[in-house]
């Protein structure tokens, strides 16, 4: 599990509110969800996000309502990882339901900067900042959290097999 990607920054409990309102919650279309996702909080983030960059956020990340929409327009807008100082325990949840690699982090998300390049390895816990030279220990995921992930989510992943 290897990712790169450039820094999108955000502050504390960015809610699930802001990371898909509640007026887009009528589509279940990814691609629609990925159109609107942030939009209440930054206005740019459609605009400017590229497949594979990484949100670093603060505390507390995807507090609020317990929706898979919110995990599911951060996949779909092109965010690979979302790395936090923490996480609130449903969205957590939902994201590694929906295969969005996620990952608590208090010290890279606090270094990390925005419009950093990043490169996560996830398989042996190591975020590297690119541009600063920085490093960073992570707990590796269990071995079924990342065929989750990598498979694209559980229900796709119990489809396939690979979980029984």
């Amino acid at each position: 599990m290897k990712y790169t990607g450039n820094v999108i920054k955000y502050g504390d409990n960015v809610d699930t509110d802001v990371i898909i309102p509640a007026r887009y919650l009528n589509t279940s279309e990814h691609s629609e969800l990925a159109a609107h996702c942030m939009e209440d909080l930054d206005k740019t983030f459609v605009s400017r996000v590229k497949p594979g960059d990484i949100i670093a956020a603060g505390q507390n990340f995807g507090c609020g309502s317990s929706r898979e929409h919110a995990p599911i327009a951060i996949k779909a807008s092109g965010i690979s990882l979302v790395i936090a100082k923490s996480f609130a325990r449903i969205f957590y949840r939902n994201a590694i339901n929906i295969g969005l690699a996620i990952v608590e982090c208090p010290e890279a998300a606090e270094a990390l900067s925005e419009g950093d390049t990043v490169e996560a390895d996830l398989d042996n816990g190591i975020i590297r900042d690119l541009t600063t030279g920085k490093e960073f220990s992570v707990e590796p995921f269990p071995e079924f959290v990342q065929k989750i992930i990598e498979n694209g989510g559980l229900v796709q992943s119990i489809s396939n097999g690979v979980i029984k």
